[in-house]
């Protein structure tokens, strides 16, 4: 279920002061996050955040077509491995 247009978009503030200070300074650094709920918005556009996907931190240019999507919708938290090529099921 999306969030209310009323209460905007979410994101975390301590997210949100970092890229707002790097937008100031014009910096453009790693930022790490471990919010993956936090959205994407214009003003992120060019900044590289790695977000944490349950092991390890991975990093994501953030370009415009992403504005609007969620930072965890990037970072895949399983690796899908592929199906046995021996299983006993498949030779029927």
């Amino acid at each position: 279920m999306s969030r209310s247009s009323i209460k905007g978009p979410f994101i975390a503030h301590s997210l949100l002061t970092k890229i707002q200070l790097m937008n100031s300074k014009n910096i453009k650094t790693l930022i790490i996050t471990w919010s993956r709920s936090s959205s994407i918005l214009p003003n992120m556009i060019g900044h590289t955040i790695a977000v944490y996907n349950g092991k390890e931190h991975i990093p994501i240019l953030i370009s415009d077509r992403m504005v609007g999507l969620k930072l965890g919708e990037f970072v895949p938290t399983r690796n899908f491995k592929g199906h046995v090529k021996t299983d006993k099921k498949i030779k029927k």
